[in-house]
């Protein structure tokens, strides 16, 4: 644990900062010949409050203060006195040993364990507890304290977890290094050392201080103790949106990581890639489902369009709420027109005449914490009720149907809704689409009358192939967001290589690095050959940027998959073959890869090997037709065809789409002269893939070995025409 030692001389200058006389000529600090007073220029809080007492006095006892703590009778608030629970058939004791906070676990493996809790996290309306492991890691506790009804509980009641799931308390899914500690300390370093798999953590300080959101203070202390007829630019104060969003969004958002480590106030596309509105996340018109941590929400809603802050409605430093009630709306919305039952047709007193239980409805997250929706979206039963999508009238009148809220919807504001990007979204999950739908979704992409994230959604979610399609992701890539242009490149991953070049070359110098990474991401089986010698340079830099922002997930284990796969992309099979291997030691459910990985080790000459991958998948997934696909494959590769055509059969079995499963039992049966069985699989094949020229042909063979050689004539016509 990193300790910052401040030099006692500044300290007694600080003290006294703000009396000195500041007349003085001012004439610019080398601080480049100082010594560092801390690891980065972090000094601590201490050195802030003297001159910004009424921030500070804000900040104490927040749950940015209080985001992590070291354990002691005052920060453990749980009851550790011999307290006895089971939940979800685990068995937890809680106690105290000397000075220590301790509990036994016995897990639902019959596995039991004492651990000693090492720090603690959060102060309401959940606390959790942390435990040492080896190499480096601390392990998040599944069970918390609920400190409102004073119970220990499970965040994912009812779920039964095995010891070997990613999710498990133990493993990668609850690894503070992993999962929290950028997010509840300053100036976190992770320290993940890859070839070892494990950490060396480093903090300067333990909670969520000033220099978490306003970077590190030395330069700003110099300054204050100096001269200061010029401004001070080494603090981001978040006076704009652009840089409040920098200071806030990196912890309040689901996102990929571009970068190892957090640095304070640069530019969140410069470091973060955030979650699409994606169905896994949200809900298919963009209402909240998974946690989203708020920024992904709050980019879709107007409030964001028109350059609302966090510190519109929120204390930055308490983080309470400016106002309760509706005076925090009607600190821009006018109260005469808003806040009336004219506009709402609820009383005003009433829980329908609060704002936010119409446009900021909530759900529960880590089981008991409410959180609200940041989209701040008008009511939509009429999408409710054909899409299924909740809304806030049902929400609250659960006795009555979703009809009966449209209908009152449009009795009260008629039958036209307002455009919203919502409809689009919708629109963009169906099955079956028409032209003129789809055209309508094409023009949605480049609207910049929408949010930028529903946007990309919208892209990402849309069947590409026509001409207007290809058109509208190329102007996509001109876009003022960069989450748009990377998005857009994204759509290109598919296509030709040449084709790929030309449309990544352009982006390889963007000023965002979310969107150079997008471009190497598209060129990361080209080396640059034929290119110019500038062109090379930038290609290898972007390159560089991908290589860290892989690296620097690959403590994740769905980042060391990827990390993976670049390196088979590249050619580089050893390197695939050692990184999906700990890929499956850190999440041996993470089933996509069996699959690489039995095809890395079959383009590198080892077969056994791959089979016992294949192997392994189908014992811990029976279930799962491509298995048994690719190892169907690699026995006829091995010589064993009875065994790969039974391989191939339970494939379709399984997963009646398989028409690639189906393609290969007719080649198979085929060549061993079973033609009525080989006519059978191919037009099962041809009924899901009509149009595909293989299938077609190899029909054709079928059905002139059986003698009917006017039905392969023709089909022969039909591939050639």
């Amino acid at each position: 644990m990193l300790k910052i030692y401040v030099l006692a001389l500044l300290i007694t200058v600080l003290l006294f900062s703000c009396k000195q006389d500041s007349k003085a000529p001012y004439s610019e600090l080398d601080t480049s010949k100082l010594d560092l007073i801390s690891d980065g220029g972090y000094v601590g809080d201490n050195n802030c409050k003297s001159c910004h007492e009424d921030a500070y006095t804000d900040w104490i006892g927040s749950h940015h203060d209080k985001a992590m703590q070291v354990v002691n009778e005052q920060t453990v608030l749980g009851k550790f006195d011999s307290t006895a629970v089971t939940l979800d058939g685990v068995d937890y004791l809680f106690y105290r040993k000397g000075e220590g906070f301790h509990v036994d676990v016995k897990d639902i493996d019959g596995s039991k364990n004492d651990y000693i809790i090492s720090d603690v996290f959060g102060i309401e309306p959940l606390q959790q507890y942390m435990v040492d492991f080896p190499n480096g890691r601390k392990q998040v506790l599944r069970v918390s304290w609920d400190t409102e009804k004073e119970i220990w509980f499970h965040q994912y009641a009812g779920d039964r977890i095995e010891v070997n799931d990613w999710l498990h308390w133990s493993r990668g899914g609850q690894n503070w290094n992993t999962m929290c500690a950028e997010c509840h300390s300053t100036n976190l370093k992770k320290n993940y050392f890859v070839e070892k798999d494990s950490f060396s953590t480093t903090y300067s300080s333990i909670n969520v201080s000033c220099e978490s959101c306003h970077g590190p203070g030395e330069k700003h202390v110099i300054w204050a103790n100096g001269p200061m007829d010029v401004p001070d630019r080494s603090q981001v104060l978040g006076n704009t949106q652009k840089a409040q969003m920098n200071m806030c969004a990196p912890c309040h958002a689901r996102r990929v990581k571009l970068t190892e480590n957090l640095v304070p106030n640069l530019d969140f596309e410069d470091q973060y890639l955030v979650q699409n509105i994606s169905s896994d996340y949200y809900h298919l018109d963009g209402q909240i489902l998974e946690e989203d941590y708020v920024y992904g929400s709050f980019l879709q809603s107007k409030m964001h369009g028109l350059g609302i802050k966090c510190g519109d409605c929120h204390n930055v430093h308490s983080l309470e709420l400016k106002f309760e009630g509706n005076k925090l709306c009607l600190q821009c919305h006018v109260p005469a027109q808003y806040d009336s039952k004219k506009h709402h047709f609820h009383e005003v007193s009433a829980e329908g005449g609060l704002c936010v239980n119409c446009h900021m409805t909530g759900r529960y997250y880590m089981g008991n914490d409410f959180r609200r929706d940041h989209s701040f979206r008008i009511p939509r039963p009429d999408q409710s009720l054909a899409h299924g999508t909740p809304n806030a009238c049902n929400e609250c009148h659960d006795d009555q149907s979703e009809k009966w809220a449209a209908d009152w919807v449009v009795k009260w504001y008629g039958p036209e809704r307002q455009p919203h990007f919502s409809d689009y979204l919708l629109l963009s999950h169906k099955e079956e689409i028409s032209s003129s739908d789809q055209q309508k979704l094409v023009e949605f992409i480049n609207d910049l009358n929408y949010p930028a994230i529903a946007r990309t959604t919208v892209m990402n979610n849309l069947r590409f192939g026509g001409r207007s399609e290809v058109q509208a992701v190329l102007e996509s890539l001109e876009d003022s967001t960069a989450i748009v242009r990377y998005n857009g490149l994204m759509q290109f991953r598919g296509i030709d290589l040449q084709d790929r070049q030309s449309i990544a070359m352009k982006h390889l110098g963007d000023e965002s690095k979310l969107v150079r990474i997008g471009a190497a991401q598209l060129l990361t089986d080209f080396d640059g050959a034929g290119w110019s010698e500038s062109d090379r340079l930038a290609l290898g830099n972007a390159k560089q940027e991908l290589e860290d922002m892989l690296y620097g997930n690959s403590d994740f284990s769905t980042g060391r998959l990827q990390l993976a796969d670049y390196f088979m992309q590249t050619g580089d099979l050893n390197s695939a073959i050692v990184h999906y291997n700990m890929a499956l030691k850190k999440d041996s459910l993470l089933f996509p890869v069996y699959s690489n990985l039995a095809t890395a080790y079959s383009l590198n000459s080892m077969p056994d090997r791959a089979l016992e991958t294949l192997n392994n998948w189908i014992e811990l997934n029976p279930d799962e037709g491509r298995a048994y696909y690719l190892r169907g494959l690699l026995n006829f590769e091995l010589g064993n065809a009875e065994v790969a055509a039974e391989d191939l059969q339970m494939a379709v079995e399984l997963n009646p789409n398989d028409s690639r499963a189906m393609y290969n039992l007719a080649t198979y049966n085929y060549q061993n002269k079973r033609f009525v069985e080989a006519e059978r699989y191919i037009r099962r094949a041809l009924s899901l893939e009509p149009a595909n020229r293989d299938f077609q042909y190899l029909l054709a063979l079928v059905l002139k070995e059986q003698g009917k050689n006017e039905a392969s004539r023709q089909i022969m016509q039909q591939i050639n025409s």
